[in-house]
């Protein structure tokens, strides 16, 4: 039974909407401590940045004197010496090029591991509620689409952006150092540049924010209906899914394409006042040269420095884009990382003394509410002695799975206060409670892998003979024997390609070995057919021998072989009794018994 899932308050989606800035101080401290490690090769790509510009502003400033002092002259002594030193320039800025970006991407890519692992650690973490409330597709763009800008960021982002500053003043240095008069008549074009370049980052920043909005939008989609491909192949639903697909991948790419537009619009403007600054120059120098110190070599060096000027400035919508998808999607992780939704965080509590007549399982005065206002549990009471096999019935939303929920903590109650062995689950961390307690599942979920990865899942120190001895107990050996390669068979994901009875088979399995102490079956026989139910109902006296067994009931046989059969409706325990005890009484129990009886 699936209790009903809180709904999506709208503040799940504002980090969704968040754009920032285009360079956010706060969150680059937060990356900081992800990129502090890999320093060093941080620093080697900062150092090798002025180093590299230096080759290259140097060029220009090489060939004017090839033309001006040689060229101009008639003079070949010394002109194969400036052009070898000139060819030694640009290798060594071909070098110095490869080296810096080459640190950089290094030191990005395992700054991003150190950020990936810290991420997925964290979702892992989170309490089930969690993931009730945010998307899976949600957290997967997270993970794959927001690191990977913030990865961009590293390439074609901060760094870059410090060497264009970087080229951009020594290449002004240098213009002025040649010939003030010229230089201000290239940069007399810089007012209409300056705000051109601003109105097209506005729209820029409009566009993208639409962009990933809808890129999350797209893969909350795809996860969601992939995953479920089952029921919308069932319910011939291809075609509806892949309209809503087709929408939203719609909106994406028009959100896209406004993002082009302004890019290649400043793209173009960009290069447009280039051309009119180089343009101005030679229309200046025509009648110039000659007087006040300007040479045919001067006026070559001027238009490659404008030319070197204009080319991180055309760029420069690129990367801005790359830096504020950065700092956007860093706003993102920033938030998902501050989520402080802890799983069964460890709380001091009053009252953990064991004692002798402790129950195995206590409930007193639970109350829970997936959703605010709509309780599921009001005020549960309920007590499990060690040893004892108890069934719970109830009708559909009586909160019978909701109770196996809260037991493994992975809810938290809204009030009263669960115990184990007289200590409240509170204040036992997480690991320690589901290792005593197994849970047996309706649904099983198996892991791509083998059958014997998923009868060992998360008790490694299983050897293959146990997971051998504990498939022969169940009665799973039969399904085993079946297949060619035994226990080590493959398991498609989500156990695809064996059967409902089998998955359950090998989920009985797991739990055996696992040897806990407290057995719950979640309506674990619901997809188990009579046949295969006979081969395993020795298997399950085997497996809830000597065990504290909470059984969330749907067979009969379960409910009469039950010590005591606890009856919820509405949230609270109605009634509470043996088999016979219940009938008798001709309450709610016996109603739901004649409805068993009816359906089974």
């Amino acid at each position: 039974m699936t209790e009903p899932a809180p709904a999506t308050p709208k503040s799940a989606h504002k980090s969704e909407e968040v754009l920032g800035k285009a360079y956010d101080s706060r969150l680059m401290l937060r990356l900081w401590r992800y990129v502090r490690p890999h320093w060093a090769l941080l620093a080697l790509a900062l150092f090798l940045i002025p180093v590299t510009v230096a080759f290259e502003i140097a060029q220009p400033y090489l060939l004017s004197l090839a033309i001006d002092v040689y060229i101009a002259h008639h003079i070949p002594e010394g002109l194969g010496s400036l052009a070898l030193l000139f060819v030694s320039f640009v290798l060594l800025q071909a070098i110095c090029a490869y080296a810096q970006l080459y640190a950089l991407q290094l030191a990005g890519q395992r700054s991003m591991h150190s950020l990936r692992m810290a991420t997925y650690r964290h979702i892992l973490t989170r309490r089930l509620a969690f993931f009730d409330r945010v998307p899976v597709g949600r957290l997967l763009t997270r993970m794959t689409n927001d690191i990977e800008s913030i990865n961009e960021m590293f390439s074609s982002g901060v760094v870059t952006l410090i060497a264009d500053a970087i080229r951009l003043l020594a290449i002004v240095a240098m213009m002025f150092y040649l010939n003030v008069k010229l230089t201000l008549i290239t940069f007399v074009t810089l007012p209409a540049l300056i705000v051109l370049v601003g109105y097209s980052r506005n729209l820029m920043r409009a566009s993208y924010r639409q962009i990933r909005v809808k890129l999350a939008a797209m893969n909350s989609h795809v996860q969601e209906h992939l995953s479920g491909i089952k029921v919308v192949q069932l319910f011939c639903r291809e075609r509806a899914t892949a309209e809503t697909y087709e929408r939203i991948n719609k909106e994406y790419r028009e959100a896209y394409t406004g993002s082009i537009r302004a890019d290649a619009s400043m793209y173009a403007i960009v290069e447009a006042i280039g051309i009119c600054s180089a343009a101005a120059i030679a229309w200046h120098s025509g009648s110039a040269i000659g007087e006040g110190g300007v040479t045919v070599g001067l006026v070559v060096a001027f238009i490659e420095y404008v030319n070197k000027f204009f080319i991180p400035i055309k760029d420069f919508s690129a990367k801005y884009a790359v830096m504020q998808s950065a700092m956007a999607a860093a706003e993102r992780i920033v938030s998902l990382l501050d989520t402080e939704e802890e799983d069964a965080p460890v709380a001091p509590t009053e009252g953990d003394e064991v004692t002798t007549d402790a129950q195995a399982i206590s409930f007193s005065d639970v109350t829970f509410s997936y959703r605010i206002g709509e309780q599921v549990l009001k005020g549960l009471s309920l007590d499990v002695a060690p040893g004892q096999k108890v069934a719970v019935v109830g009708s559909t939303g009586s909160g019978k799975s909701t109770l196996i929920k809260l037991l493994a903590r992975l809810y938290e109650p809204d009030g009263g206060s669960i115990a184990l062995a007289g200590r409240d689950i509170r204040s036992i961390p997480a690991a320690e409670i589901r290792q005593r307690i197994t849970v047996v599942n309706q649904d099983v979920f198996l892991f791509a892998g083998s059958i014997r990865d998923n009868v060992r899942l998360g008790h490694h120190e299983a050897s293959d003979a146990d997971i051998d001895q504990a498939l022969a107990q169940i009665g799973a050996d039969q399904v085993v024997r079946a297949l060619a390669d035994g226990a080590d068979a493959h398991v498609a994901d989500r156990g695809e390609n064996l059967s409902a009875g089998e998955r359950q088979l090998i989920s009985f399995a797991r739990a055996l070995v696992r040897d806990p102490e407290i057995l719950i079956l979640d309506e674990a026989t619901a997809h188990v057919d009579p046949k295969t139910e006979s081969v395993i109902e020795a298997g399950l006296d085997t497996l809830m021998a000597g065990r504290t067994t909470l059984v969330i009931a749907h067979r009969l046989s379960t409910i009469r072989n039950a010590d005591k059969i606890i009856v919820l409706a509405h949230g609270v325990v109605e009634e509470e009794g043996s088999y016979e005890e219940l009938l008798a009484r001709g309450g709610v129990f016996a109603k739901l018994e004649k409805s068993f009886s009816r359906d089974h």
